[in-house]
């Protein structure tokens, strides 16, 4: 439980009680330093134990574990979500990090030589903020013509946890991440009838090449030829081990795949099942939507459609933006930003790398620092 008077100052605030947060919680106190987390929710992950009950990590084990804590030996190599939120309620404990819960970070200022963060009970001075509040805190749903008048049931990916409330029912998927990819399989394998709306093209990767997980593959692709090469390479071996997906109306990008992720931050979708669905037909695919009407959509083009519910699978926001102007900040000392970029060998294993780095910068302040008179 969150304390109702918080400490007035400390070498670092770190905002967000994640898998980031705990990762940077863990690399700082290995350094020796002082710190507080803060954490909005009541538990650390909050947003992991929101998630959809089928999800597991697309990232194999051994390059998702949090810095100087391994998964157990036991766990599968791609980790379910009950085991990886068992896994962070353990890192918690073996490290002895203590977020403060209940704490909404309103704002973050630089005021002289150190930053002022302001939440719900208490201002705290920091020499150093790490902002780790996650890559996924808002769900984003875009504006689309007629939604209001829709009858049927509306959500967005974050609320949908198991396809139970659909059964035998029509259903039509907005976007097609990694989400609205394992959403529609959900729904396939679970007795409804699921569509998947697909307004652009969209790079899709096995999970396992040939055996080998794909995150492996991209790991050494990346470190021997360079993007351009590779961006040509992968469709030719996408090709032989998917198929033709054109066939069933799903089309690349025009960006190539690592392209894409450099410059959008977007990752493929990593297929574990849904390709073969919709080669089966119990997963369509359709385009983007031009209107919803009171039974069904309209799709560009014309074509129309009848669903019994719609679920928007477009994505999250990140809300840093709320408590601090991050493009004016970027540049200012002692503030961090941790577990905001996506890559193609793994969200889980850049925030390992990030942690470590941002605590042994911090680390390096605290030293240079000039003694007091």
């Amino acid at each position: 439980m969150a304390e109702s008077t918080v400490a007035k100052s400390t070498d670092v605030v770190v905002v967000g009680a994640g898998p980031a947060g705990l990762a940077v919680g863990a690399c700082l106190k290995k350094a020796g330093l002082d710190f507080i987390i803060l954490e909005k929710e009541r538990q650390v992950a909050s947003s992991w134990r929101r998630h959809y009950e089928r999800l597991h990590l697309h990232t194999v084990k051994q390059f998702s574990s949090l810095p100087f804590l391994p998964f157990p030996g036991d766990y599968p190599r791609y980790v379910p979500r009950d085991l990886f939120i068992q896994y962070l309620d353990g890192y918690a404990a073996h490290f002895g990090l203590q977020p403060r819960f209940g704490e909404t970070v309103g704002a973050i200022r630089r005021e002289a030589d150190h930053w002022l963060i302001e939440s719900t009970s208490s201002s705290i001075h920091a020499r150093n903020v790490v902002v780790a509040s996650g890559y996924n805190t808002e769900p984003a749903t875009p504006p689309v013509p007629g939604i209001e008048n829709f009858k049927g049931k509306v959500i967005h990916s974050a609320q949908y946890a198991n396809a139970k409330p659909f059964t035998g029912q029509s259903v039509l998927v907005i976007g097609m991440g990694n989400t609205g990819a394992e959403i529609a399989l959900d729904l396939a394998e679970n007795g409804a009838r699921p569509t998947i709306s697909l307004r652009n093209g969209v790079h899709i990767v096995p999970r396992d090449l040939f055996g080998v997980p794909i995150q492996m593959v991209a790991m050494l692709a990346t470190k021997v030829l360079p993007t351009g090469a590779n961006d040509r390479l992968f469709p030719i071996i996408l090709d032989a081990a998917l198929g033709d997906l054109s066939k069933y109306g799903i089309r690349r990008p025009p960006q190539g795949l690592l392209q894409q992720i450099r410059s959008t931050a977007r990752i493929p979708v990593l297929d574990v099942g849904t390709v073969g669905k919709i080669a089966e037909g119990a997963i369509k695919v359709a385009p983007g939507l031009s209107a919803v009407t009171a039974d069904g959509v309209v799709f560009n083009g014309g074509r129309e459609g009848r669903f019994d519910a719609i679920i928007f699978a477009t994505g999250y926001r990140a809300n840093y933006q709320s408590f601090i102007a991050a493009d004016a900040a970027k540049n200012e000392p002692g503030l961090y930003f941790v577990g905001y970029r996506n890559s193609v060998t793994g969200l889980l294993r850049e925030i390992s790398k990030e942690a470590l780095a941002a605590a042994a910068q911090i680390r390096h302040r605290h030293d240079a620092r000039p003694a007091a008179a």
